[in-house]
């Protein structure tokens, strides 16, 4: 006869912990038992009335029994007591199994921890003392609603909800695998990203074009979303929709004569949303809401203006409309506003705040980071402990297979120690191409089949990132036994992504010019990039705050040249590391094919993703390694360009090694991969400009031509020809504008000095990335930009004797920025002259500016110029000669050395 087991709850059981049970039951019932649930009815004096093994399922809260036997010693706890997401497993007196769970969630974790056991050990076990608790609140991944390509008549991020666009967001089976997934690695949240996806989900009453899609797909929309949370909730898992400002429908924006999007709150944007908000919480009250306050608007203008005016509104609005019993969360991005400021004034208006900021920036770099990054995640996270990392978009990785499981868990482990973040939120591989791969496949592959070990290995380390080593090591061989059928094979394969994990992070952070869409990192880099990589608009946080202490090429190479010591990673550190990791990983990847039993095309497909890293990481560092010899060139030639041309011969047989190896990964690719990167856009500017460079085969061509050129410079160079051409360049030298005295008299304005790197405004971080050297070092003057969007900016200056005021103008017609005129044909300037520089300063984000030299007689000034923000970037000496000029941090000068790889007709690649 079959062994009876009774699992009982209370009547009151939440889908949540009655899915939990269905688990139990499941579970018991492949190891032969027949299960009977019993709800309600349970006592601790009485459960022993039924001689049948039992198990209970509740919440400490919430249930009597569980506060009976605690209070009369019979359920103790050895570890933490269930709080949360906690929960505690118990072999009681009575032949009763508790499940105690902190809460819904708790008691949940606690059944599946208990069928997992049950399973593995083909029964019910008989002594059972277990804790557990996540480390991280929460956990889980990001899903886009996003398209590859921007659609004719539409813009970036711009994609209505609509089968034809989605087809794969319809698939509820799909779905239902996706969720089960997440349950089973105890993933919590879910966060959905589209600009507007609420324009596809919301009718608001007489605005009918304000919805995106027919009335009809909306409704299903909404039903879709509401069946979504329902079955998310009974995994235990939440749901949050992710959204840009300010995004407002094509209907919506041409009925006001609006662009679609805003870069500042208008009476009517503001009264939009905030009633789509409310319209939004009161009909899906348990979803939360993610938002993101800069890139178009101007967040570290209006950001705190239009999350404290409008959408916390709105959602309280909605909220109180709604039966919720507590508001939905609400995220605040870090991106592209200040986020500090913002939260300082949000906070009093809404009792369920949380942050949010990228982990390694858009890339995956490191375990271990520093700098201004790591400084405001910990502010952020000092808060009120509502801070979340985000491993954002993995521009590094892309396209291959990647699964380093000590690299995720060192870097889980960093987002709470080190960085203080309380969740943990993860991209996929490929973001812009969900749900399938880049693979190159007859049937399109899923993302969450191939990249399984990367889903696991973060939801098990935001879990629990402080698991010991050697036990870790046994679960992931176990994992990819299961894989591929071989204990030996799963040895060897642990080894390799281990192994060939390292190589992009290193090489990016070292060496790269940026991350995120700016950079394709597996296309490669030209050598103008490597060696001037000033002309590309470096992000510095990618090597200051994004790496560990190391030395950029060129610095490492002065090093080299005066004698100096080295300081944290070198390039040849990463050099040497890489192709040593490239090549273990290549190795075991070969012992391991001789003993996989199964999935043997996925087998070969990973096989030759290691092969195409290993090639990849050696275009990298034959290409560094011509670089370095480049650097040793410029920095003991002088102007004697003919002399020690053997070093330029040396770097040109590594750079001939680099394309060599390039063709290598090109072959490879071309068989496994539709794409490199995910987006193909005019964003991409490295290595080569625009979407078109898409492939691997789309950039050899240049890759070679540029290995021709420097060849061919060289040849110059012995000859003597390139020397007689250089010699014809004038080199030009721009002096400093001579300083002028002054005091700055109004209190609410600062000075500054003018230099890469400094701030232009007193709110914001919005920092020079180049100047023209007549204004480097001279002394400017800042402001709030806030106050220049609501009233006309005056400063009050006191000028020891006639000097001229430099006011930069930015390049833009945007109603935020002054109006200067004066720079195209016929266009009168109300400053009253053309700029001395134009694009003078290069700005991160923002417009270039024209710099205009504006006369004043000694004496106090008001300076003032009308509604719109400028700069002040200096008060020089009356009588000195101006530029009249434009700037071109660009140029192809002699010391920059692009002339070695570079002809004039390779005008794509400047």
């Amino acid at each position: 006869m079959l062994e009876m087991i009774e699992i009982g709850y209370e009547l009151d059981a939440s889908p949540r912990m009655l899915h939990g049970v269905r688990l139990l039951k499941e579970a018991l019932e492949a190891c032969g038992y027949t299960v009977e649930e019993k709800a309600g009815g349970w006592a601790w004096n009485r459960y022993r009335d039924t001689g049948n093994r039992k198990i209970y399922v509740g919440r400490r809260t919430g249930s009597e029994l569980l506060a009976a036997l605690e209070e009369r010693d019979v359920l103790l706890y050895h570890t933490d007591e269930p709080a949360l997401e906690g929960f505690y497993l118990s072999s009681c007196p009575g032949r009763l199994v508790v499940v105690s769970g902190g809460d819904e969630s708790g008691a949940l974790y606690g059944c599946q921890e208990l069928s997992r056991r049950i399973r593995e050990e083909g029964g019910l076990p008989r002594e059972l003392a277990i804790g557990d608790a996540p480390r991280f609140t929460w956990r889980g991944p990001v899903i886009g609603l996003q398209k590859q390509r921007v659609e004719p008549g539409r813009q970036l991020f711009e994609y209505p909800l609509t089968p034809d666009r989605f087809p794969w967001l319809y698939d509820k089976a799909m779905w239902l695998d996706y969720l089960d997934m997440l349950l089973e690695h105890r993933g919590n949240s879910l966060f959905l990203w589209n600009a507007n996806p609420f324009a596809s989900l919301i009718d608001l009453p007489d605005e009918p074009e304000a919805r995106e899609v027919t009335k009809e797909q909306l409704e299903t929309n909404a039903s879709l979303l509401r069946w979504l949370t329902k079955e998310a909730d009974r995994r235990g898992i939440r749901c949050f929709l992710a959204f840009y400002s300010i995004h407002i429908p094509h209907g919506f924006a041409d009925k006001h004569g609006l662009s679609h999007k805003q870069t500042k709150p208008l009476p009517v944007t503001s009264d939009y949303f905030r009633r789509l908000m409310a319209a939004f919480v009161r009909d899906f009250p348990t979803v939360g809401l993610m938002v993101c306050l800069g890139e178009r608007l101007k967040g570290q203008m209006y950001g705190a203006e239009w999350l404290c005016k409008t959408i916390l509104p709105g959602i309280k609005e909605g909220f109180g409309e709604s039966a919720a019993a507590e508001p939905p969360p609400v995220v605040v991005r870090s991106h592209a506003i200040d986020i500090e400021k913002v939260m300082e004034e949000a906070d009093a208006h809404y009792p369920n705040l949380h942050t949010e900021m990228k982990y390694n920036g858009e890339s995956l770099t490191t375990w271990t980071p520093r700098g201004a990054t790591r400084e405001l995640h910990q502010k952020l996270g000092a808060r009120d402990g509502n801070h979340i990392a985000t491993v954002h978009m993995l521009s590094n990785l892309e396209p291959f297979r990647w699964g380093a499981p000590s690299f995720i868990q060192r870097c889980a482990q960093a987002a709470r120690y080190r960085l203080k973040a309380s969740a943990l939120q993860f991209y996929p591989l490929s973001y812009w191409s969900w749900p399938y791969s880049p693979d190159r496949s007859e049937v399109r592959i899923k993302q969450v089949d191939r990249d399984w070990i990367w889903f696991e290995a973060w939801l098990r380390y935001a879990w629990n990132p402080d698991r010991e080593g050697s036990a870790e090591k046994r679960h992931w061989i176990s994992r990819l036994e299961e894989k591929y059928g071989s204990r030996e094979a799963a040895e060897h394969l642990l080894q390799a992504y281990e192994a060939f994990g390292t190589c992009a992070p290193k090489l990016l952070r070292r060496f790269g010019i940026t991350q995120g869409n700016r950079q394709t990192m597996s296309l490669g880099m030209t050598m103008s990039q490597l060696t001037n990589p000033e002309r590309y608009v470096p992000w510095s946080e990618l090597w200051e705050s994004h790496a560990p202490q190391g030395e950029r090429l060129e610095e490492f190479v002065l090093k080299q040249l005066a004698g100096m010591p080295h300081l944290g990673e070198t390039p040849l550190d990463i050099v040497e590391e890489a192709e040593r990791s490239s090549e273990e990983a290549s190795r075991a990847v070969k012992q391991a094919r001789m003993t996989v039993q199964k999935n043997k095309t996925e087998f070969e497909r990973l096989a030759a993703d290691i092969e195409a890293v290993k090639a990849m990481t050696g275009m990298y560092t034959c290409k560094v390694r011509a670089s370095l010899l480049v650097f040793m060139y410029k920095h003991t030639v002088g102007d004697r360009y003919a002399e020690k041309v053997e070093l330029l011969e040396e770097a040109a047989e590594w750079l001939d090694k680099s394309v060599a190896v390039y063709r290598r990964l090109t072959e490879t690719t071309e068989k496994q991969y539709w794409f490199a990167a995910g987006m193909p856009t005019q964003r991409r500017k490295v290595p080569f400009r625009d979407g078109e460079f898409s492939h691997w085969r789309d950039c050899l061509p240049l890759f070679e031509r540029e290995l021709a050129a420097f060849r061919q410079r060289i040849g110059d160079l012995r000859t003597g020809k390139m020397q007689a051409a250089l010699d014809q360049v004038p080199s030009v030298s721009y002096r400093r504008y001579s300083q002028a005295g002054f005091t700055l008299l109004s209190e609410n304005a600062e000075l500054y000095r003018i230099e890469k790197g400094a701030r232009v405004f007193t709110d914001g971080d919005i920092p020079i990335i180049s100047c023209a050297e007549e204004l480097y070092g001279l002394t400017g003057i800042r402001y709030s930009q806030l106050r220049a969007a609501y009233e006309e900016i005056q400063l009050d200056v006191e000028l020891k004797e006639p000097s001229l005021i430099l006011v930069g103008c930015f390049n833009s017609r945007d109603d935020q920025w002054l109006k200067p005129g004066g720079v195209k044909d016929g266009e009168s300037s109300t400053l009253g002259l053309d700029p001395v520089i134009r694009n003078g300063i290069r700005l991160f984000v923002y417009p270039s500016v024209h710099v205009h030299a504006v006369p004043y007689e000694a004496g106090r000034h008001t300076l003032r110029f009308g509604m719109g923000a400028f700069l002040i970037l200096g008060v020089i000496e009356l009588n000195q000669n101006l530029s009249d000029r434009e700037f071109e941090p660009h140029n192809n000068e002699r010391t920059l050395l692009d002339w070695l790889y570079e002809t004039t007709e390779e005008v794509m690649v400047q």
